[in-house]
C-alpha cells in the first residue's frame, strides 16, 4: 500500500505552524514518569492469570485453566453447555498444534456442523457465522489488566467468529497472557519494525457483548455473543 500526497500533506501543515519543515534531528521524547509500564510489574506468569481469572467475574465470562492434555475434554464440556450444534472455528496451524483438527473431524462424526474458516469461500464464512452456535479462536495476546483477549484478524481468522455467533470461546495459550494493552501494542510495533507481517485489523474483546444506558445500568448480549468461556491452556 502506497501513501498518497505525503510530502504536500506535511509541507502544508508545516507552512500552517509558520516553520520550515522538519526532516531530520526529531527525536522521541523522554517522559519523566511512564505509568503505563508500572502495572503488574514484575508479575510472574502464573500471577497474571489469577489476574485474569479475577478480570473474568468482572466482565461476565466463564474462565477455565488446563492442560494441553485435557484441553478437549474442557472444550467439549464447554460446547455441550453451549448446546453447541454449529461451529465455526479460525484457520489456525495453533488447530494442529492443540490436536483440534483431529477433534472437529470427530465432532463432524457426531453429527455437529462444523465449519473452518476458508478465505476462498468469501461470505459463505459469515453467513454460517451468523446462525453458528459457538465462534471458536486463539488468543494472540491476553491483557490480563481488562480481561481482553487480541485477535490478529487475517484471512484464515475472519472477525466474525467472534462477532456472530450466540456464544464465543477463547483459548488461550498461557504465554500469550500479558499486564494490559501497553504490552501488546507493543508487540505489534515491534513486529512492524522488524519487517514481520502485521495484521491489518487487531480485535481487542473483553467478554460478551453489553451496552449500558445513560444511568448506566449494565446489559450483557446486546449485540454479538451473549456468553463467553475463556481457556487458558499450558503451553507445549
Amino acid at each position: 500500500m502506497s501513501i498518497q500526497n505525503r510530502e504536500a500533506f506535511l509541507n502544508k501543515l508545516a507552512e500552517n505552524l509558520g516553520r520550515s519543515r522538519r526532516t531530520e534531528g526529531v527525536e522521541r521524547p523522554k517522559w519523566s514518569v511512564s505509568p503505563q509500564w508500572e502495572v503488574f510489574k514484575g508479575a510472574t506468569q502464573d500471577e497474571l492469570v489469577d489476574v485474569l481469572e479475577e478480570q473474568c467475574k468482572a466482565i461476565h465470562t466463564d474462565f477455565q485453566k488446563t492442560s494441553t492434555a485435557d484441553l478437549e475434554n474442557v472444550l467439549r464440556e464447554t460446547i455441550e453447555r453451549y448446546e453447541g450444534n454449529a461451529i465455526i472455528a479460525a484457520d489456525d496451524e495453533r488447530n494442529a498444534e492443540y490436536q483440534l483438527d483431529t477433534y472437529y473431524q470427530q465432532l463432524e462424526a457426531e453429527g455437529v456442523e462444523v465449519h473452518i474458516w476458508d478465505a476462498e469461500k468469501g461470505k459463505e464464512n459469515q453467513v454460517f457465522a451468523e446462525r453458528a452456535d459457538v465462534g471458536i479462536t486463539f488468543s494472540d495476546a491476553t491483557l490480563a489488566e481488562s480481561g481482553t483477549v487480541t485477535l490478529f484478524n487475517n484471512k484464515g481468522n475472519g472477525r466474525s467468529i467472534s462477532l456472530l455467533p450466540k456464544t464465543y470461546i477463547a483459548i488461550i495459550p498461557k504465554s500469550t497472557i500479558v499486564p494490559r494493552i501497553t504490552q501488546a501494542a507493543r508487540h505489534i510495533h515491534e513486529a512492524n519494525q522488524q519487517g514481520h507481517e502485521v495484521s491489518s485489523c487487531v480485535s481487542f474483546i473483553t467478554g460478551p457483548s453489553n451496552s449500558a444506558d445513560i444511568e448506566m445500568n449494565l446489559i450483557v448480549g446486546v449485540h454479538g455473543p451473549t456468553k463467553v468461556t475463556y481457556i487458558v491452556v499450558e503451553d507445549k
